[in-house]
């Protein structure tokens, strides 16, 4: 059931991010300064700022920022963090040893900081926020999939190939690391609301996506000194951070409780 209904967020969330920004009446950018801190109405459903922008176009408008940032995040932590686990736990020995100790140290630091002081070293802008939520989010993948490496190689058929002269690379790409996919894929849909979420708290602190390009992240942060006369200005970007993380994460526990037969 959960399954069914974060697949059904994270759909009309994409709806959204794709075809949302050409079907808005308003441009996100446009400024009606008369209407500025206006509520909700039928023409504004979820009002205007406090530049007179149209939040909905905005919300819509942040939606791809959101979904760039998780897809771009997690497609390249994936990839790095499995071939890295993956040449871990097959070799062993002083190779494993210098990668899981690589692994300790980046998992010492809690993620979030090590992403801001990053992103304030290198510059605020979309592309180091890429690049610091890439560097904190290979470990998980990693670390998941030295564990699965670890107990595949031990399999009959592995030892099988290996007896009849199969070459390393096959034998981890063909019959390994195909073991470690369906734990990856869990790891990746929560690997998704994680990114979602870094990249509106480096937003909101101004590390992240610049002014005026729509972020969910800037909008909060535009929106705090309007709790009070204006409180759509962080409602709406708020619920819309909400409500994907949560179908991010009820994707994922769907997917873990249908590939771990011990939740079955």
């Amino acid at each position: 059931m959960l399954l069914k209904i974060g697949a059904v967020i994270i759909l009309v969330a994409a709806l959204a991010a794709v075809v949302g920004p050409a079907l808005a009446p308003y441009d996100p950018a446009a400024q009606m300064l008369p209407l500025r801190l206006e509520g909700p109405s039928v023409r504004h459903p979820f009002g205007v700022d406090e530049l007179g922008r149209d939040v909905l176009a905005r919300v819509l408008a942040g939606a791809r920022i959101s979904f760039l940032v998780g897809i771009t995040v997690v497609s390249i932590s994936a990839s790095i963090g499995t071939l890295i686990g993956a040449i871990a736990g097959y070799f062993g020995g002083a190779i494993d040893e210098v990668i899981s100790r690589i692994i300790d140290v980046l998992l010492a630091f809690p993620g979030l900081l090590l992403a801001i002081a990053l992103v304030a070293v290198l510059g605020p802008s979309l592309r180091n926020v890429l690049f610091a939520l890439t560097i904190i989010g290979w470990v998980g993948y990693a670390r998941l999939v030295r564990g699965q490496v670890l107990r595949a190689r031990e399999f009959e058929y592995v030892q099988a190939a290996r007896a009849l002269g199969a070459r390393t690379p096959r034998i981890l790409w063909h019959h390994i690391v195909p073991t470690a996919i369906p734990a990856v894929v869990v790891q990746a849909t929560l690997g998704m609301a994680a990114a979602v979420i870094g990249e509106a708290a480096l937003s909101f602190l101004g590390l992240g996506v610049q002014p005026p390009t729509p972020s969910w992240g800037t909008m909060l942060n535009g929106g705090r000194a309007h709790l009070i006369d204006a409180p759509h200005l962080t409602v709406f970007p708020g619920l819309a951070i909400a409500l994907l993380v949560l179908g991010f994460n009820f994707v994922g526990d769907g997917l873990r409780d249908i590939t771990d037969p011990k939740r079955r």
